[in-house]
């Protein structure tokens, strides 16, 4: 039998497979890679949007700790909760001209006007604070409303730079940022609060914001020229006409994220209100109930609290760092809908059964964890197959309005709850209903998100 020699080296390198493609990654890359995906050329922008979230968080705990200090001393728990309540009806107003601006402007101006904004209302906060003026009530209402907002934009503008695809890959390493911001902007607030006190660290605070200014422009340049042009034209084309809640009305699929983000805050508060409940009644039962115990039942509740939330924040930080990335990668963005609701089922269905704190404390803190780390990369990447408009304005509308209209519908239950002189196992049942239509809206959402998303 005859051998064509001359077609040998070509069925050689047939048989061999696709020719060899060198890792054109650099080191930062493949570093990177340990945390998820990172294609070429992606690491430095994603760096730069990961340490931008981790100054604005960090910025946000400095903020938070001084928030509590200020309501606290010059107002009481009661009007803390009256003030939570003034922010969802303050952000009605506020979510519209919001919109008004983000049509005015481009999202490079957007981003460092608001910084800009912000900054200088702590500059006015310091200086009245400093010169004996009660202004705890708007600092609290103001606060709520800058975290709301600040975050909510940066991650529709990291959205608004990627690809749903390359969102898929890097949001879980944006997460990481967040979360060190988080951890390691409570451990500086608990370091700087007593001795340089509330209005020099609102000064700081001021100074993350403008870094954070900074860096959200460094990092658009940076990820626009690695997309070219398309990406370049964005940096000065401003958003559409519509308003955040037009936009809410309009599009069957924002509903579902809004309403999803409703019923996600109404269980999780539910659950954070049950453990409290139990461990105050743990405590009874250690320390004692008499009012000469009432000092020692306050150390050992914030004890206890301490290592729950640090427990709470240490499993966040594995689950973003090392398993959000995976979850995407083999159940995508859409099946990952179902994990947290699962977790709240198991949570309140032990509580409904036999409410032991140390099993209801373990799986809280698997189910917050996992709602910090994992649920929140959802709720962003759900917004990658929407509209630029989208992004911005109904992504604002859902992350202020909606997570505040939560709390306010949570702390009703709580209150109509508690005049009822309600059981936890009462607590606990109506709880599992918001969750089963929690699974619904879920369900809902993961057929919408597959008539837009390149997953299907």
């Amino acid at each position: 039998m005859e051998t064509n020699l001359a077609s040998a080296p070509r069925d050689l390198a047939a048989s061999s497979g696709p020719p060899f493609e060198p890792d054109r990654r650099s080191p930062l890359d493949r570093i990177l890679s340990i945390i998820t995906d990172v294609r070429a050329g992606e690491g430095f922008g994603a760096v730069l949007l990961t340490a931008d979230l981790t100054v604005l968080l960090g910025g946000y705990y400095l903020l938070k700790t001084v928030r509590e200090s200020l309501i606290l001393a010059q107002g009481g728990a009661e009007v803390k909760a009256y003030s939570s309540a003034a922010q969802a009806i303050l952000l009605f107003g506020v979510v519209p001209v919001y919109g008004w601006i983000a049509t005015r402007m481009n999202r490079n101006q957007l981003l460092r006007w608001t910084s800009i904004f912000f900054a200088s209302n702590l500059l006015i906060f310091a200086y009245l604070g400093s010169r004996g003026v009660r202004e705890a009530v708007p600092y609290f209402i103001w606060v709520g409303i800058f975290n709301v907002f600040t975050v909510a934009q940066l991650w529709a503008f990291a959205t608004d730079l990627y690809t749903e695809a390359q969102g898929k890959r890097l949001f879980p390493m944006l997460g990481v940022g967040a979360s060190v911001g988080a951890v390691g902007g409570a451990w500086i607030a608990g370091k700087l609060i007593e001795p340089l006190g509330p209005y020099k660290v609102m000064l700081i605070a001021a100074a993350a914001l403008c870094l954070c200014a900074a860096l959200s422009r460094w990092a658009g340049h940076v990820i626009s020229a690695r997309e070219g042009e398309r990406e370049k034209k964005k940096d000065t084309e401003t958003l559409g006409p519509r308003g955040g809640f037009q936009l809410l009305i309009s599009d069957p699929y924002l509903r579902l994220i809004a309403l999803l983000t409703i019923l996600l805050n109404i269980v999780s508060l539910s659950g954070d209100f049950i453990v409290g409940k139990l461990v105050i009644n743990h405590a009874n039962e250690v320390v004692g109930l008499g009012k000469q115990f009432l000092a020692a039942r306050g150390a050992y509740i914030g004890a206890y609290y301490a290592n729950y939330y640090a427990w709470t924040n240490l499993v966040s930080f594995v689950i973003q760092a090392f398993l959000v990335s995976r979850i995407f990668k083999y159940i995508g963005v859409r099946g990952s809908l179902f994990i947290l609701p699962a977790l709240s089922f198991a949570t309140f269905g032990v509580i409904l059964v036999h409410p032991i704190l140390s099993v209801v404390r373990n799986l809280k803190i698997a189910e917050n964890g996992t709602n910090y780390s994992l649920q929140n990369t959802i709720r962003n990447a759900l917004l990658l197959p929407t509209s630029r408009e989208a992004k911005y304005k109904a992504k604002a509308a859902i992350e202020t309005f909606c997570v505040r209209l939560g709390d306010v519908l949570q702390a009703g239950i709580i209150f109509l709850g508690t005049r009822l002189h309600a059981s936890l196992t009462w607590f606990a049942t109506i709880t599992l209903g918001f969750t089963a239509l929690w699974v619904l809206v879920a369900g809902a959402l993961y057929r919408e998100h597959c008539k837009t998303s390149q997953e299907c």
